[in-house]
């Protein structure tokens, strides 16, 4: 079994923020396979689905994004899922808005759902990273992450979800490195201003 986590915050002030990109992508997948995130299990939202010939659980940790790492680790365990075999969707303020790149482990960056994840799981896993681009200046990180997707971003922000549930196709189908031969190389044709509204921060 391989597991395809998406990073979020839960609750509805979360739905439509910059730091949900992740629920967005794996939700993507599970339209794309007919298949439902219905089920509650390690403190996750989960589906099971084909995706790209494989047997997937599809994992929405429902905790905070700074508490990640403990329903993902304890599905990888229960399921028997190597690191390797773990593919994690998440935001990334370091990339511009718009691209979607492919790493094989790794440092957290900063990303305190990535931190969480490395100290539970190890930085083995492969992650799929959508790009935010960097807070317009004056604003807080955080809050910036936390905030509502901009009228410039939310015109190409299906094009973006799409891009990154075809990498992590790619990545279940033909693996890692190949993936990356693929996006990595690519300049996003997608680009918006960072603006929107800012949102409390929880669990950033």
């Amino acid at each position: 079994m391989k597991l395809v986590a998406g990073l979020g915050n839960p609750g509805p002030q979360y739905v439509d923020t910059r730091h949900n990109v992740g629920f967005l992508v794996v939700d993507r997948l599970a339209r794309r396979a007919a298949a439902a995130i219905d089920s509650e299990s390690h403190g996750a939202r989960v589906g099971k689905a084909r995706v790209a010939g494989d047997s997937v659980l599809l994992v929405k940790p429902w905790t905070y994004m700074n508490r990640s790492g403990g329903p993902v680790q304890s599905l990888a365990a229960y399921y028997k899922a190597d690191p390797a075999d773990v593919v994690v969707v998440h935001d990334d303020l370091d990339l511009p808005f718009g691209t979607v790149r492919v790493k094989k482990g790794g440092g957290h960056g900063g990303h305190n759902g990535l931190r969480d994840l490395n100290k539970h799981l190890g930085a083995d896993y492969v992650r799929v990273r959508c790009g935010l681009g960097r807070p317009p200046k004056g604003w807080d990180p955080a809050n910036y992450v936390l905030g509502r997707w901009s009228s410039e971003e939310a015109v190409h922000l299906e094009e973006v979800v799409d891009t990154a549930a075809d990498a992590v196709e790619s990545v279940l189908a033909h693996g890692p490195d190949t993936t990356m031969n693929r996006f990595n190389v690519r300049d996003p044709e997608v680009a918006a201003p960072s603006t929107g509204d800012a949102s409390a921060s929880a669990g950033s």
